[in-house]
């Protein structure tokens, strides 16, 4: 398939030479943009007050991005609540659990993050039942986040915090582009918003994740190419088999990995290790050869790096 423009919908990577989207540019000659399809605003304190949720009667707070520790701590500081230092936190990822240093002392507070999925975390979760949670998050009434949560019958409150709200598209023309990368339902109702007759324009879509898969089948527009797959666990590496005519082969739903690490007590915190549950390959071979391949990939940038600093060192001595 012949792909000369994609619009991507997301901000512009800050070094798009080390963002995955590169080999898109340098081998294929396709032309990215990058937009962002929302903006996030937060809920006004007056707003949060009506709810009658106090932050400091919780004893945990669960994280999902890293905006709802930014309106958490936003509105903590203008509602003037302290928040105590016994509070557990507890993380979708590992980068969101890192992010925590902008407002707290990473070190020497309770912090829990998954592996990969939120689904690790609810494995996590599950061994502090006890606690009383609070869930930061978005004026979406339900996400897989909150279905995943009610399935593993957690007591919770959902406090919703900030609210995405479609940007204008309107500098867009989407008969200028070959495909369109979408990553949240968000994402697809603003292209509807934008252009209500998406369905009927000759774009591929392409789409990442299982909520943004099911928003564009109840918008009733055809779904492309989707990701992840067992063979392309990133957009950047579907939309290139896309481009090489490759078959789509089955999306790959998150499983959890049961990995827990906690980073309490001034960061000596414990690791426990059980036995992952990963996605299963249908075809080994194809596998194995994917995990070659980034050997070999992360060998060449190893070589090249040794290359040149010994090309500086001699330099110098010269």
């Amino acid at each position: 398939m012949k792909v000369k423009k994609i619009l991507v919908s997301q901000p512009e990577p800050a070094d798009l030479e080390k963002s995955p989207y590169r080999n898109l540019v340098t081998k294929y000659g396709v032309e990215i943009t990058f937009y962002k399809f929302f903006e996030v605003v937060g809920l006004p304190v007056s707003e949060f007050r009506k709810t009658r949720i106090h932050l400091a009667e919780y004893t945990a707070i669960i994280f999902n991005s890293k905006n709802s520790v930014d309106h958490f701590f936003r509105l903590a500081k203008e509602l003037r609540e302290v928040i105590p230092d016994s509070m557990k936190y507890f993380c979708a990822s590992e980068a969101i659990a890192h992010y925590l240093q902008n407002y707290i002392q990473y070190r020497k507070r309770k912090i829990f993050y998954g592996n990969q999925y939120f689904a690790d975390l609810i494995e996590i979760l599950s061994k502090h039942r006890e606690e009383k949670f609070l869930f930061p998050c978005s004026d979406e009434k339900q996400t897989e986040y909150t279905k995943l949560l009610d399935k593993a019958k957690f007591k919770y409150t959902k406090a919703t915090m900030y609210t995405s709200v479609p940007r204008d598209l309107s500098q867009f023309n989407l008969k200028d582009y070959d495909l369109i990368c979408l990553f949240s339902p968000i994402g697809v109702r603003s292209l509807v918003k934008n252009f209500p007759n998406v369905a009927e324009e000759n774009v591929a879509i392409a789409a990442f994740g299982t909520s943004t898969h099911a928003a564009l089948k109840a918008a009733g527009i055809k779904l492309t190419i989707a990701a992840p797959t067992k063979t392309s666990p990133s957009m950047a590496m579907a939309v290139e088999n896309y481009i090489n005519g490759k078959g789509q082969d089955d999306v790959v739903i998150s499983r959890p990995s049961a990995m827990k690490k906690d980073l309490s007590h001034g960061g000596r915190g414990t690791t426990t290790t059980t036995k992952k549950t990963k996605s299963v390959f249908a075809n080994k071979a194809k596998y194995k050869q994917l995990q070659e391949e980034r050997k070999a990939q992360a060998a060449a940038r190893r070589a090249e790096r040794q290359a040149a600093k010994l090309a500086e060192m001699q330099a110098k001595e010269q």
